[in-house]
This record gives C-alpha cells, structure tokens and sequence, in this order.
C-alpha cells in the first residue's frame, strides 16, 4: 500500500518547539514515510495526505487538496477550529500518557506550592526572615478541578493520593473514585463554594471563554486556612479575564495564582503578571509536548489508519474539542 505523504507545518520560536528537532524526530518515527517540513519549495502540494501542526497561520492548511487527516501536535485546538479555511478532514488532538503526565506534575507542583506557602517562605528568605506560620494538613484544603477530561482526572487522582480533598467539574456528568463530582451550569456554584484552591483544565469554547472572571471568584470558598483561594490556570489563555485577575489579586478576592496561559503569548513585556508578587508565571510549559512521544504516536495512528483501522481522541468539531 502507497504509505501518504506527512507534512510538518510548525510556528514555535522556542527551544522545544524547533522545527528542525521536530523534523528529526519524524523522520526517524516514518523511517519509510516521506516527511516534509514546510515551507519548502520543493514539495507537491498535492502529494500531502497527513499533516502535524502547531500553530499553523489561518488558511495554511487549505492548500492540500488531498489532505486525510490533520494531526494537532498540542492539547488545544481551538485557534485550529476557528479557522474557517481548514479542510473538512479528521482532525486529532494529541493523548499521551507523556503529556498527561507532565501536566499533573505540573498541577501537582503548583498545588503544593501554594499549600506550603511557598510565596510567603521565599519573600521570607528574601528578607533573611525566619518566622515560619502555621501550615495546616492537605486534608484541611479542597481543591477544585474544572475539567474532567484525562489530564484532569489524572490530576485528581494524584492530589488525592496526597491526602487532598478533591472536586472536579464538568459540563457533562463524570464518575471518579474519591472524587465529588459536579457538571453543568446548575452545579457550578456548589462546586465553587467548597473549593480552595480552583485548577482549570478546560478548553476554550465559546461557552468557556473568559469564564475565569470576578464573578467566578468571589464564589470561591473563603474559610479555608489559606484565607483567599488561589488558581491555576494551565487550561487556555482565553479561558481567563486578565484584568479580572489583577484586580481580584489587588483586593484580595484572590490570595494568588499560578498562570501558565495567556491572552497574548508570549507575555508582553509591560504586562502587570510579569511583577505582581502573587502571581507564579510560567511560559506555556506546564506539559509541553516532547517530540520523541508524539512523533511515535502521530506514525502509530497513521499506520493503523492506513491499514483501515480506527483514529483516536477526534476533535468535535461542534463541541470544539
């Protein structure tokens, strides 16, 4: 059987999101597959069957008349779906067990580190002040989970074997061990109300955007040992209201929080995140995509499609993930 030509089609700017590493990687996971890295003059866009992409600029993809699949080599899809010129091909976001398992690290850091105070411990050291405060058990704190899919279900399981209480809210209704689960609108304010520290995990749908917002937080528990809650947002940039943050930081509606997605990547340099003191800021790493896992995965579902087989983790295009 002819084996289809795979396109590359990668805009990082970052050491990890090198289109020359990727192109290595693919090379060596299609060993007998032909790989493009576009742009490149040379290739027949005709000859494309397959095409991995990160970022790729509006209308990129409408020039492969004989495109088959599109594989997204991040999490989210959204700016992929609003692209009114994709191809009316299968679309697949990326699932691996290497992804998942950098993002509930990355929760599970973050988590800990507002548990453990760690903003207060390190403005102490700044200051060469030893005045260690009261730290209260995990049991004492809920944290809160929006999103209920594989990165966030795994997330749960890992704070709750740390003795955390944990929730989790979805729009459609999900069933954990150990987990109180909640789903749809009807449910989100309970949901809220007992959670202390909220992680995001959702995808940003139009239905999801700028649901992290004011009214949001001042529904957050405000008895816990922490005082102010916290977020961690390591969902979607478009996820939060920006200005809600800062200003919730600044009156104390939020205690602090841990951001790793933005409106605008990168981060402008004269964005207010960059120095407020309650804010942990990290640039859009909280479970980046190694090439090794994903250039294996993405040859792996091409060849099992080839043979006429299945695709997993298909995108929808209605539901927007």
């Amino acid at each position: 059987m002819h084996k289809g030509t795979l396109a590359l089609l990668i805009h990082g700017g970052t050491e990890n999101w090198s289109p020359v590493r990727w192109k290595r990687r693919f090379d060596e996971a299609c060993h007998d597959r032909r790989v493009w890295l576009l742009p490149d003059a040379a290739c027949d866009s005709n000859e494309i069957s397959y095409a991995a992409v990160w970022k790729p600029h509006p209308g990129e993809l409408a020039g492969f008349p004989n495109l088959r699949v599109i594989f997204n080599l991040g999490a989210g899809v959204d700016a992929l779906i609003a692209d009114a010129t994709l191809p009316k091909v299968p679309l697949v976001r990326v699932s691996v067990g290497d992804l998942t398992a950098r993002m509930t690290e990355y929760i599970v850091l973050h988590v800990l580190m507002h548990h453990r105070q760690e903003l207060y411990l390190r403005a102490s050291q700044r200051e060469k002040l030893w005045a260690p405060k009261y730290q209260w058990p995990a049991a004492a704190i809920s944290v809160g989970i929006m999103g209920l899919g594989t990165l966030g279900s795994n997330a749960a399981r890992a704070l709750r074997y740390l003795g955390f209480r944990v929730s989790g809210w979805s729009r459609n209704p999900k069933r954990l061990d150990s987990v109180t689960c909640f789903h749809g609108n009807e449910q989100l304010n309970d949901f809220l109300a007992r959670t202390d520290i909220l992680v995001c995990l959702l995808p940003l749908t139009p239905e999801t955007r700028h649901i992290l917002n004011r009214q949001l937080f001042a529904t957050l528990n405000r008895s816990s040992p922490m005082g102010a809650p916290v977020l961690i947002n390591a969902g979607r940039g478009g996820l939060q209201n920006e200005p809600d943050i800062l200003q919730c930081l600044d009156d104390g509606t939020l205690g602090a929080a841990s951001l790793d997605v933005f409106a605008q990547e990168p981060l402008p340099a004269d964005s207010a995140f960059w120095t407020n003191p309650k804010v942990v800021l990290t640039p859009h790493n909280a479970a980046d995509t190694d090439p090794d896992e994903i250039s294996k995965y993405v040859a792996g579902q091409i060849e099992r499609f080839e043979a006429g087989g299945a695709l997993e983790n298909l995108v929808d295009p209605v539901r927007g993930y």
